[in-house]
Order: structure tokens, then C-alpha cells, then sequence
């Protein structure tokens, strides 16, 4: 038997030995794994400082709060934020509009489904807790009742479809047609700051409790947004049939320009990237027609990279593109957007704002 208490022996006890044993190793670094403390009364910062100490997620999430918190924080950073998924009917609306207003978002690269939720709750409407599904009740049954109630459901949330009529009437009375108005095909830019401007003016003539939200901060801020797949949405869709009997035309190329430009003009770039889809597609591809390319990234996404689509596509793959510089920042959280950006941008702004 081996004396493992011992320094004689075989020599396993002795550190010294072992050290110059394993000192051909080229893979592994020594840096031992700590271990996260938590109390109470602890700021978002010093929670996430303390996932540094551990690893597999908690881990990703510290480096990722560390790029942020850089990118945020250097005043020559040109950040992209990229929005997917249903990021606005499901709480996340003030988060964005807030990032906006402080003046931490450069540009906004999003969905039409997003525009469109955050224009219903602009002019009054809400979005509600719901349920997946009911007691007693199967998954279709529950759907069924929903529809026959006319309430649409976004997982957990729920949508009375009259809010859409009311949305409808707002497009028409408020957006398109000072749109259709003008000389030629608008940009979908534009598009979007017209949004904007008729949900803040909205929101305060009829005093809306709720605050006038991402496109309204958007347009107040100058900061454009830019939506490659518009027609992909109710917003879409009504300016689609609104086109059919006036002289309102959108150029889906005219936003190309302006975007590369801005690209084109950082001192540094910075990307957020949360979700995927044609948002994050569209943020990273703007660096292919560039001289340079992202030097920061940040991804929250839940998607594998394993089906070779862009949406779980990691960021070192963007590097082989030329998407991302070679010694880029960048880190990537694998997880719910609406549990890790607030936490993000929190711990993040902790770090800026001090």
C-alpha cells in the first residue's frame, strides 16, 4: 500500500515532485476553483462577482457581466443591441427603454413583434399572466377556450386580441399616414421613428399609466432602430395592407447605408446580442462590409450550435466570419434572456455607474 501521508515512498506526497512531474503540461492552467458565498443584502454586482469564483454557468455569466461592464463603460464604444424573441411582451420593455434613455444603446436592431407589443402597451393596452394550461383541462382545450375568448398567448402571458384593433387604428391614424405623405419609399428606419414618435405622443395626450416605451426612447434619443424582417409581424402586415390603397412604400434596402455607415465610423464596436434570429444576423453581418469588426460581444441565447443555425451559433464561429475581431472580448450565456439580462445589465451598470 502506498503511504499517502507520507513524503516518502513512491514520492506522491511530496508537492514539489508532483509539480515537476506534471510541469510538461500545456493545457492546463493551475487556477483553482473557488467557491461562490452568498448573504444577504448583497448587490446584483457582488452576486455575479462571486459566480467568478465558480464554474459551468455561473461562470459564463461572470465573463460575460465583465465584457458588458467594458463595453458600457468605454466612452468609444459604439454599442448594437440586438432584440429577438419576446423580449417586450414578457416584461422586458422598461429594461430596454431605460438602456436607451441613459444612452447606452447606439442602435437597435429588433422584431416587428417586438415594435408591436411595445406600441400596444404605449397607447394602453397590457399584456397579463396567463397559464400554459389549465386543470382538467389538455393543452389543446385550454388553447381552444383562448381562442374562443379571443386572447392570444405567448407562453405564460396572455394578449386580449381588441388590444390589435386598437393598435390598428393607431398605425393608420398615427403612423402611416404622414409616412404615405411623403416623396418616395420610406426606409423601415424611419418607418420605426414614426412609430416612436406617435407612441410617446400618444402616451401623453391620453396620460397612459404606462411608460411610452423602446421605440418612443428610441426616437427621444436619436437612436435608430432597425428592422430587417418588418414584414415578419402584425406591424408588417398593416403596413402591407395599408400600402394597398395609399402611396406608403417601404425600401428594405434604404437602412443598409446608414447602418454600415455607423459601423463603418466606430472607434470601437460592441454588440449585445439577445436571442437570435434574423436581429442577430443582421447586427453581425454589418461587420462583413467594414474594414473592422465587433470588438466586444456579449450572446444570450438558448439555441445549440450544434444545428448550424445562426441563432445558437457561438461567437467564435462569428470569428472565423471576420464578424468579431481576432482578439475581441466577447462571452456567451446560455439561458433564459429574460432571467439573464436584467441580471447582466444590472451587474453591469453597478460596475459603470459607480
Amino acid at each position: 500500500m502506498t503511504d499517502h501521508d507520507g513524503g516518502d515512498g513512491d514520492g506522491h506526497g511530496d508537492s514539489g515532485d508532483h509539480a515537476e512531474r506534471h510541469s510538461g503540461r500545456e493545457a492546463f492552467s493551475h487556477d483553482p476553483l473557488g467557491h461562490a458565498r452568498v448573504r444577504g443584502g448583497m448587490t446584483v454586482a457582488e452576486l455575479v462577482e462571486q459566480y467568478g469564483h465558480a464554474g459551468i454557468g455561473a461562470q459564463s455569466v461572470h465573463e460575460a457581466a465583465d465584457v458588458l461592464a467594458e463595453m458600457m463603460g468605454s466612452e468609444d464604444c459604439t454599442l448594437f443591441l440586438s432584440l429577438a424573441g419576446a423580449m417586450v411582451p414578457t416584461g422586458m420593455r422598461r429594461v430596454v427603454a431605460d438602456l436607451i434613455r441613459d444612452g447606452y444603446v447606439d442602435a437597435l436592431v429588433t422584431t416587428g413583434a417586438n415594435l408591436t407589443h411595445d406600441a400596444i402597451e404605449a397607447i394602453g393596452g397590457k399584456h397579463h399572466h396567463g397559464e400554459t394550461h389549465q386543470e382538467g383541462k389538455s393543452l389543446r382545450e385550454h388553447d381552444e377556450q383562448l381562442r374562443d375568448e379571443e386572447v392570444d398567448r405567448i407562453y405564460n402571458v396572455y394578449l386580449p386580441q381588441e388590444h390589435f384593433a386598437h393598435f390598428e387604428s393607431h398605425l393608420r391614424a398615427e403612423v402611416f399616414q404622414p409616412l404615405a405623405e411623403r416623396d418616395g419609399a420610406v426606409s423601415i428606419a424611419d418607418l420605426c421613428a414614426e412609430l416612436g414618435r406617435a407612441n410617446a405622443a400618444v402616451n401623453e395626450r391620453d396620460d397612459v399609466e404606462e411608460d411610452p416605451g423602446v421605440a418612443a426612447a428610441a426616437y427621444e434619443h436619436d437612436v435608430p432602430i432597425y428592422c430587417p424582417a418588418v414584414q415578419d409581424s402584425v406591424l408588417g402586415l398593416q403596413a402591407w395592407m395599408y400600402s394597398q390603397t395609399s402611396g406608403l412604400t417601404l425600401d428594405a434596402l434604404a437602412d443598409m447605408t446608414p447602418l454600415t455607415d455607423l459601423a463603418f465610423e466606430a472607434e470601437e464596436a460592441g454588440c449585445l446580442l439577445v436571442g437570435g434570429g434574423v436581429p442577430k444576423n443582421f447586427t453581425l453581418q454589418t461587420m462583413l462590409v467594414t474594414p473592422r469588426a465587433y470588438d466586444y460581444a456579449v450572446q444570450i441565447t438558448m439555441d445549440s450550435e450544434a444545428t448550424g443555425g445562426l441563432s445558437g451559433a457561438t461567437l467564435e464561429e462569428a470569428r472565423s466570419w471576420g464578424k468579431l475581431e481576432k482578439d475581441a472580448r466577447n462571452a456567451s450565456v446560455y439561458g433564459d434572456a429574460t432571467v439573464f439580462l436584467p441580471l447582466l445589465l444590472a451587474a453591469a451598470r453597478e460596475r459603470v455607474e459607480v
